[in-house]
């Protein structure tokens, strides 16, 4: 049964779902990334976690993501430690 921790929080006006995941993400397709972010998306909708979902992982000491580009920089300003203490929701099926 999959599980994943989220950040679920209300950030300049947006709902986002925040989803740390593994660094082997970045060694995905792009194909597959898109994947796994749709399946995400519908089951945090199913959840009923508003919001866009976005995929967040560590990269060599610095965060990768996977954002709408005007949430760019807000991302660039975040660190996994810092997703990290804001979890606050589960997405298990």
């Amino acid at each position: 049964m999959p599980s994943f921790k989220v950040a679920h929080l209300r950030e300049q006006g947006q709902d986002m779902i925040i989803v740390p995941l593994s660094s082997n993400f970045a060694n995905m397709s792009s194909n597959d990334q898109r994947s796994m972010l749709a399946d995400l998306q519908g089951h945090a909708r199913s959840a009923g976690l508003a919001g866009k979902v976005v995929a967040v992982w560590s990269d060599g000491g610095r965060m990768g993501f996977i954002a709408p580009p005007p949430w760019h920089p807000f991302f660039r300003g975040l660190s996994m430690p810092m997703v990290m203490r804001n979890v606050n929701k589960e997405l298990s099926w």
